[in-house]
């Protein structure tokens, strides 16, 4: 705690001398062309009425005037396009106004408008979705703010047909993150795990935050691997003048924290700061040979003495949460240029600890198919605490000149996860199925797992031609990802009818210390041209580009294996590696390292990925209120594998395992009804592809769970047909009402289950083709025409239903008829996996600018989906529902209302994440049940 505090005193030092006491106000914001799909208009003309006192929007459309404090009327206005007027616009001393304006042409007359000029950032992501070729639903730094989330990954469960897995994963249309694409200002960048499609969304302070831009259908422009949406994560750009935030934060779970049976293993002096000093480095090589017990008892002796013997983790008292973020940016005048800046730095430090973790393995009854209930291969219960550390900083830089934009971000992710258990575990002692005697396990184990990426993104962004009608936009993002698994310490042990404890590896296998290296590198470039043109004397767009991403990753698993004649006295595993337990020539029961595998190169590979693409695609309006997007965009994907084969014994040196050319088109169709009101309806072809791990022949164990992974490297892409139909009314104040329709086919579906017979071991498989029907609902409702007192409540509800059936392959059906239970018929068409059935999302808030106060009641459901498809004799897993109901208040005060206090509780129903098997007439049984209790949790922020 003593790091936090001189870190905060810092900061608030630093931050306090830029405090400023201006006389004057500045008038900030952008103009926007409304009848380019709310793009920035550049050039614009904006004038203080009645004086000569104005200035131009720049190239991204922006502007800002620094004005003494008053009341003012502002002119906007561009040849060829209507003249705008915004009366009673006032400006107070040392504050910015932002004031966003749209303008359209086919109108010779003067609008004039009287507001109070406060900007209604809500409104304007609406007016985005009004306008946008494609569906899309958005989320503006306004609404976030009011939802009182603190990470993205809170804010953006608020958007329709939109869910949050694990508290990390966006799923969109309830489709799992497979199908689901996150960008990052407009382009790819890999999360802290590479095998999703999606970034983790917790790591994104939502301090840093323009909007969040859901994008449901494709045009050209976008890549092809996604189906349910395409995420888009839009960081704020420099500030028209000096601005600067600091927040600190505290959270307390009552199931969790200040719990004395908290455990935890012994870390490094950097654990604090999420990585490891190399305290928990490899022993020794992987290439070490580890003589038997009677070659070379001296180097046996000392190799095996090398690992260090803590193998219970120990029990502290845990600690609460807390986090502290810091954002400063700012613009400079050069010449006649801009050079803006922006920096974060954000801390996070969490602790969990489930004292009753529960995973189980059961099977259908191999022995009598007239048994429904479901026999027990393995129920493992017990105490895990975790203690998680994410530090995320990032820099941005921006120059402008007047029809150039470039802009550089450097983004760093770093995270460390520290976690301890004391498991009691009931083994089957036939194997899966048998239903055969239960032998007691007791398991201990300790990990950590360092991860961190970091991302640059150099853009340039040009306006050429007669009338700058022509735009160019290039990229060039490099990421850089690693995943370390270092000393996975798990130390299972048999409890006898003696009461003693023994090594029994037929059981629960030997006491085992596992290291994993995973290693990415990811270049994505991209170009986009687009331009401005007239087409039967209506504006029209032509759009075309490209792109190439290059992807390279290199795996390895190092494990080391520990032997044991002894019993382990009171079955405490610390003692199995102290000097006086290990083997030696006066104790020849002693303990010892075993020569199993401590590199197995059929676990280790290397995968290299080449995208290639190229689309180009044509906007332009039919009639007056009929617009037409039509798209085509090529694909060429190129996998190759460099890795063996354990069953055959064939390696393979990047072998080309994957090779695709592939074209996507897309049509999109919108007509306005009135100005307010449109009816879309789209079609496009999108892919998914298995990542890296999946098609591979690795295995990958988890040593709590006892599960393995298992690699396909037959995996096909998958193939998806998207139809969509959608009737949205806009509204005044950030209110509107959408109903959309939804049908999506799919070929080759990729779908993750059990391996035949075996329910410790998962896999992926292409088994089967599927369709998917849904109906989405949003609707956002200012509650003022009830009475006007209720104007600054807001009701909002958006919600999806899906209906799914994927048929079956052949191999697929002919195991679940071979297992039927005696009665039991089999469908040839089932529930897709990861497709939720429903989706709910709705609040009520109450917000006064004014007052500086918000407040909202926010509750979010996924109704029950098949998280992993049973083969053979293993039943289907669903994850049931888990209604999350969440509290936020917001109140500002001081000077200004730079001050201000959060105060949230997370989960106020407490309930339970919880997957269960569910087979025929049977009783459901625990897959995994987690118990995440009730958080409260109280902030600070100040705005300088």
């Amino acid at each position: 705690m003593k790091n936090i505090y001189i870190v905060l005193t810092l900061l608030f030092t630093l931050s306090s001398a830029f405090v400023l006491n201006a006389q004057t106000g500045t008038i900030a914001g952008n103009v926007i062309d409304g009848d380019y799909n709310n793009e920035p208009m550049a050039f614009a003309n904006i004038l203080l009425k009645g004086t000569t006192t104005g200035t131009t929007s720049d190239f991204d459309g922006k502007y800002q005037m620094e004005v003494d404090a008053g009341t003012y009327t502002l002119v906007f206005s561009f040849v060829g396009y209507e003249t705008k007027e915004i009366s009673d616009v006032v400006v107070k001393a040392g504050q910015v106004l932002d004031l966003d304006v749209t303008l359209n042409t086919n109108s010779l007359e003067e609008v004039v408008i009287t507001t109070s000029v406060k900007r209604n950032t809500e409104s304007a992501v609406l007016n985005i979705q009004k306008k946008s070729v494609t569906l899309l639903d958005g989320l503006s730094a306004q609404s976030i703010k009011s939802s009182g989330a603190g990470n993205l990954a809170s804010a953006v469960k608020s958007v329709p047909g939109v869910s949050v897995t694990g508290g990390k994963y966006v799923y969109v249309r309830g489709l799992g993150d497979r199908y689901t694409k996150s960008t990052l200002n407009g382009m790819d960048i890999p999360g802290l795990d590479p095998d999703r499609n999606t970034i983790q969304m917790d790591i994104f302070p939502t301090s840093i935050l323009d909007n969040i831009i859901v994008v449901k259908s494709a045009a050209a422009e976008y890549p092809a691997d996604f189906t349910g949406g395409v995420v888009d994560i839009v960081t704020k750009d420099f500030p028209t003048k000096f601005q600067a935030s600091f927040s600190v934060g505290a959270g307390f779970n009552p199931d969790m924290h200040f719990k004395n049976d908290y455990l935890i293993g012994s870390g490094s002096d950097t654990d604090f700061f999420g990585y490891d000093d190399g305290t928990r480095n490899v022993p020794i090589n992987r290439y070490q040979q580890i003589p038997g017990r009677f070659e070379n008892r001296n180097l046996l002796n000392s190799l095996t003495g090398r690992f260090d013997s803590e193998l219970r983790a120990q029990e502290e008292t845990s600690k609460p949460n807390f986090d502290f973020n810091f954002t400063i940016g700012d613009q400079f005048e050069v010449g006649d240029n801009k050079l803006g800046y922006m920096a974060l730095f954000s801390y996070k430090n969490s602790t969990t600890f489930y004292d009753n973790r529960v995973d189980g393995a059961f099977s259908i009854d191999a022995t009598d198919k007239s048994n429904n209930e479901l026999v027990v291969d393995r129920i493992s219960e017990g105490r895990e605490g975790t203690n998680n550390v994410l530090l995320n900083g990032l820099v941005g830089l921006t120059f402008k000149t007047e029809k150039s934009k470039y802009r550089v971000n450097l983004l760093h992710i770093q995270n460390g996860e520290s976690s301890g258990g004391i498991f009691s575990q009931l083994v089957a002692g036939g194997g899966s199925g048998s239903g055969s005697g239960l032998e007691p396990i007791s398991k201990d184990a300790i990990t950590y797992t360092e991860r961190s990426i970091t991302n640059i993104l150099v853009n340039g962004n040009h306006r050429f031609g007669a009338e700058n009608d022509w735009n160019f936009e290039w990229k060039i993002s490099p990421s850089f990802s690693k995943v370390h698994d270092k000393d996975h310490k798990v130390t299972p042990l048999q409890k006898t009818d003696e009461g003693e404890f023994d090594i029994s590896p037929s059981f629960a296998t030997f006491p085992i210390r596992i290291w994993r290296f995973l290693q990415e590198e990811n270049w994505a470039t991209k170009f986009d041209f687009n331009k401005k043109y007239e087409l039967g004397g209506r504006p029209a767009k032509l759009k075309f580009g490209g792109g190439y991403t290059y992807k390279f990753r290199d795996f390895s698993i190092d494990d080391w294996t520990f032997q044991n004649n002894e019993t382990v006295l009171d079955g405490n595993p610390n003692n199995f590696l102290l000097p006086e337990n290990l083997w030696s020539r006066d104790n020849e029961n002693g303990t010892n390292l075993v020569s199993i595998d401590q590199f197995n190169p059929g676990d280790a590979y290397e995968g290299e990925q080449n995208i290639a693409s190229t689309y180009i695609s044509n906007e332009f309006n039919v009639t007056e209120k009929l617009k037409t997007i039509l798209g085509l965009r090529a694909e060429s994907f190129i996998s190759y594998y460099t890795g063996r084969n354990n069953s055959t014994s064939t390696d393979y040196l990047r072998s080309k395992v994957i090779d695709k050319h592939d074209l996507f088109p897309s049509a999109n169709l919108i007509y306005a009804v009135t100005d307010k009101a449109n009816i879309r309806t789209s079609y496009y072809r999108t892919t998914a592809r298995p990542s890296f791990k999946e098609s591979s022949f690795s295995r990958i164990y988890d040593p709590i769970t006892d599960r393995l992974f298992i690699g396909n490297i037959d995996l096909k892409p998958a193939y998806i047909n998207n139809f969509d139909l959608r009737y949205e009314r806009f509204g005044d104040s950030g209110q509107m009402f959408a109903v959309s329709a939804f049908y999506k086919k799919f070929k080759d579906n990729i779908e993750k289950a059990f391996f035949a017979s075996a329910s410790s071991q998962l896999t992926v498989e292409n088994l089967g083709d599927a369709d998917v029907l849904g109906v989405e609902l949003e609707f956002r409702q200012n509650l003022g025409f009830i009475t006007e007192g209720l104007d600054k409540l807001k009701f909002t509800l958006n919600g999806s239903y899906m209906k799914s059936e994927l048929t079956m392959s052949d191999g697929e059906f002919d195991s679940r008829v071979f297992n039927a239970r005696d009665g039991q018929t089999i469908d040839r068409d089932r529930d897709m996996q990861g497709q939720a059935p429903y989706l709910v999302n709705t609040s009520l808030n109450y917000t006064d600018s004014d007052l500086g106060f918000q407040t909202g009641l926010f509750f979010n459901i996924q109704g029950k989906t098949l998280e992993v498809v049973g083969l053979g004799g293993i039943p289907d897993v669903y994850t049931k529902p888990f209604e999350s109901l969440n509290f936020t208040l917001n109140k500002s005060f001081g000077e200004n209302k730079k001050s201000s206090i959060d105060f949230k509780v997370n989960n106020i129903l407490g309930a339970e994440k919880e997957s269960v098997y569910e087979s025929y007439k049977a009783q459901d049984r625990v897959f995994s049940l987690r118990q995440p209790g009730t958080e409260v949790s109280i902030g600070y922020s100040y705005k300088f």
